[in-house]
């Protein structure tokens, strides 16, 4: 089963190659515009949403809830439509709506500045220049849209499969090579695909109820499905909705338990097998409670990951099993134990015992990206990266781990620290007693000196030690030294206590 998102510019040719794509492949063509007349008919807002992302200065609280709904709701309708058979959707940014589906084939359409221009000059009747300006000013808007929808810049190559540019490209020609590919392996949808597909779709079906209940509907959640469990995040100032979350979604379908957890922000963790008795459960469990936070974890599953400089890049870049054997490019599930999912659902369930779950994910399949899924306009305040990539030597572990530690780093705006780093930056532990009582005498010791010893201190700082040259360059250089060194062990304690007080 195919599914083809294709993102199109203005007048870039995009709609007519998906249309002959679609009639190519036998399929159902479904553009943008049915999807927003579908939204708009829901009751979402479409056109003043659409202002407010190219205006920033526009937006408002309850335009970032519409926003919530209109994407739900937009992933509810195009997985619908793709579980029904083969589709090609074409718009601007369709397939990320689809987070975390391998099997979408996402495509982008380009086409030469000069042949646009044109056409613009001829369907709207205007000269060269202001025909050049509004094509400009079309692709700017467009970019703020993505960037403000989804965290990411429209143009990007690296979130498509494929770019097409139909400079001297027919239409036919790229509808033909758009069907080989769909027919690869890799873009056919496994058991794996399949079930993600159903768990977004839950998530999305559940957020768009939560948004038409008449008592949750200006409330803000985060939403996410695995396997029928449903975890609800909401603010502390929408608490008072908590009671009326179950009665929101006692209508949809497929939902077999449900589990809500207040939270101001998130915290992912990445790691491959989680453990709920580690050390680092028990430190990011504590962290979470000072922030509010909800704590998301995301598993790099084992056997079937891949070097993050690979998969950021789009390549499938080889696998770290030699022994693999050659499956055609299709996605298999985990190869691991029955019922072996690294700990991922003790892990969630001691969570959600703790009221601090955010839900799970998994990512798996080679050239998969560890970002894979991650919605990146969620408030992170941090990101934790445990132990990954296991089954490769120690030194490659070391250079995997820190370049992932740099991957995520570009993409999410928000601090990411290793495991092991996250006690001694973020909690007051063993280490910080010791580190503040050594800096407390420091700097008790200091100011001590400096009291007992004040017509000394005042007598050197003013010439008292004499006129010449280097009495000048002396105290210059005892101060230049003195200033920094105070306010480091000042500093140190001052952090140690707020640490210990848990406030930051």
């Amino acid at each position: 089963m195919q599914l083809i998102c294709i993102s199109r510019g203005t007048l870039s040719g995009g709609r007519q190659l998906a249309e002959r794509l679609a009639k190519k492949l036998g399929c159902v063509c479904l553009s943008r515009e049915e999807l927003i007349e579908k939204a708009t008919e829901e009751g979402i807002q479409v056109g003043k949403l659409e202002m407010a992302m190219v205006k920033p200065r526009m937006f408002s609280e309850q335009l970032a809830i519409q926003r919530e709904y209109y994407l739900a709701f937009s992933t509810a309708y195009l997985c619908d439509r793709a579980l029904e058979g083969r589709l090609v959707y074409h718009g601007r940014t369709g397939h990320l709506l689809l987070p975390g589906i391998d099997h979408v084939l996402s495509v982008r359409v380009v086409a030469d500045p000069e042949q646009r221009i044109r056409r613009v000059m001829q369907d709207l009747g205007l000269d060269r220049d202001k025909a050049s300006r509004y094509v400009r000013q079309v692709d700017e808007d467009r970019r703020r849209w993505a960037r403000s929808m989804y965290g990411v810049g429209w143009e990007e190559a690296a979130h498509y499969d494929v770019v097409i540019n139909l400079r001297q490209m027919s239409l036919e020609n790229a509808a033909s090579a758009l069907v080989t590919m769909a027919e690869l392996p890799d873009f056919q949808m496994t058991p794996a695909s399949r079930r993600a597909m159903l768990d977004l779709r839950l998530a999305a079906k559940a957020r768009v109820a939560l948004a038409r209940h008449q008592a949750t509907r200006h409330a803000k959640f985060t939403v996410r499905a695995d396997d029928g469990l449903v975890t609800v995040t909401y603010l502390p100032k929408d608490a008072a909705c908590a009671p009326l979350i179950r009665e929101a979604l006692a209508t949809v379908e497929g939902i077999r338990e449900i589990r809500s957890t207040m939270a101001t922000t998130n915290i992912l963790w990445i790691q491959e097998r989680f453990d709920p008795d580690s050390e680092i459960f028990g430190e990011i469990v504590e962290l979470a409670t000072k922030w509010n936070a909800a704590v998301e974890l995301l598993r790099l599953a084992a056997g079937e990951t891949v070097s993050p400089v690979s998969a950021a890049e789009g390549t499938a870049g080889a696998t770290p099993q030699a022994a693999r054997e050659a499956n055609g490019g299709i996605e298999e599930d985990v190869e691991e134990p029955a019922g072996d999912d690294g700990g991922l659902k003790e892990t969630l369930d001691a969570l959600a015992a703790a009221g601090r779950s955010g839900g799970g994910l998994v990512v798996a399949g080679e050239g998969k990206s560890p970002l894979e899924g991650v919605d990146r306009s969620r408030p992170y305040s941090l990101v934790v990266i445990g132990q990954v990539y296991l089954d490769q030597p120690q030194a490659a572990r070391l250079r995997m781990t820190r370049e992932l530690q740099r991957l995520v780093g570009q993409r999410i705006a928000a601090p990411v620290v290793a495991a092991e780093e996250l006690g001694v930056q973020y909690l007051f532990g063993r280490r910080e007693v010791a580190r503040l009582a050594t800096y407390l005498a420091l700097t008790a010791m200091v100011y001590l000196v400096v009291f007992v010893n004040q017509d000394a201190v005042v007598r050197f700082l003013f010439g008292g030690w004499g006129s010449k040259p280097w009495a000048s360059l002396g105290v210059a250089a005892a101060v230049f030294g003195f200033v920094p060194f105070i306010a480091h062990c000042y500093g140190a304690v001052a952090k140690a206590v707020m640490k210990l007080i848990k406030m930051e």
